[in-house]
């Protein structure tokens, strides 16, 4: 769950002045980046015009990709602070190891979620025995203040709750969705929920109108709120509502995500999420000097070294440009 960006540009985000408080449809446009060896993602959070929503500051969505025959994801050893990663699949398996000795595959609609605290580093790659297909997502949830600092921590929970109805079935990632818990940890009023629709399905999702949302589709056409979506696209849709409306042409795969706009001003930069340009910069130079990130073993290669820090300073800004 990395950056691996060799040039990363800092970002600014947090702060409620720039939340939507009403709902909108604002299309998000991916980049494509590198991720590992062999992986290339589509990133749409943070974009050029948004940079949060609620504390998910970081989205990645990739596949699916023919891995039948090839090595699959390889992403090395890294470093994080002050948020929590998420593992989402659809399709595939990512072996987790970290600084605390975990070892775990996660498997299509079960959770991996690392909590980095004050400091952890972790890999991630396709088993030696995988399956052809991989495809799935990787997201960042930021940290509030007065928890960053934590004790780093992973959690995999296989069984979530789901919500049913003929055509539609709601899993619950993280938070809470119409009285569905998730079981992992959780530091802000939060949600993330993968829904799946048959083809021809509508369903009409409660939400929370004081939080804010975004669909990232992961197959299948569907509507959200009446816009048509491809694969792969993000919709933002502000605050303001008090149900979704979504509709499916052909099956179709979405995850939805929401929370509380994050009031904190945050600096983004590389795997760090901070308060200060200072801040990130101890970060980085506690990594390069292999002091307070552990050791992550078992992974068959060297630990990434950090990018150089840009000449510039970095300083929290707003949530959107």
């Amino acid at each position: 769950m990395s950056d691996l960006e060799v040039r990363p540009v800092p970002v600014e985000c947090g702060g409620r002045e720039d939340v939507t408080a009403a709902p909108v449809h604002e299309l998000l446009k991916p980049r494509r980046m590198p991720l590992g060896e062999s992986t290339v993602v589509r990133r749409l959070l943070p974009s050029l015009g948004r940079r949060m929503v609620g504390a998910w500051c970081f989205v990645d969505h990739y596949g699916p990709d023919d891995i039948a025959g090839e090595p699959g994801m390889q992403v090395p050893p890294h470093p994080h602070i002050g948020l929590q990663t998420v593992s989402w699949l659809h399709g595939g398996e990512v072996l987790h190891r970290d600084s605390l000795g975990s070892l775990q595959t996660v498997r299509p609609r079960e959770l991996g979620l690392m909590t980095a605290g004050r400091a952890i580093s972790h890999s991630e790659e396709s088993p030696r025995d995988h399956a052809p297909i991989l495809h799935g997502a990787q997201l960042w949830v930021a940290l509030p203040d007065e928890h960053r600092g934590t004790a780093p921590a992973f959690e995999h929970h296989a069984d979530l709750p789901r919500l049913s109805r003929p055509g539609f079935e709601a899993t619950v990632i993280l938070g809470e969705l119409a009285g569905a818990r998730s079981p992992g940890t959780a530091f802000t009023p939060i949600v993330g929920a993968d829904l799946a629709l048959a083809d021809g399905a509508e369903a009409r999702l409660p939400v929370e109108p004081d939080f804010e949302y975004a669909v990232l589709t992961m197959s299948g056409l569907t509507e959200v709120d009446g816009v048509r979506l491809e694969p792969g696209s993000m919709l933002y849709l502000g605050c303001g509502r008090r149900e979704l409306a979504l509709r499916a042409h052909g099956d179709s795969g979405l995850i939805l995500l929401g929370g509380e706009p994050f009031e904190e001003r945050l600096v983004m930069w590389w795997n760090f999420v901070g308060r200060s340009g200072e801040e990130i910069a101890q970060a980085r130079a506690d990594w390069m000097a292999g002091d307070r990130f552990g050791t992550v073993r078992g992974y068959d290669g060297a630990p990434l070294r950090a990018p150089a820090l840009p000449p510039t300073p970095l300083k929290p800004r707003g949530r959107t440009r």
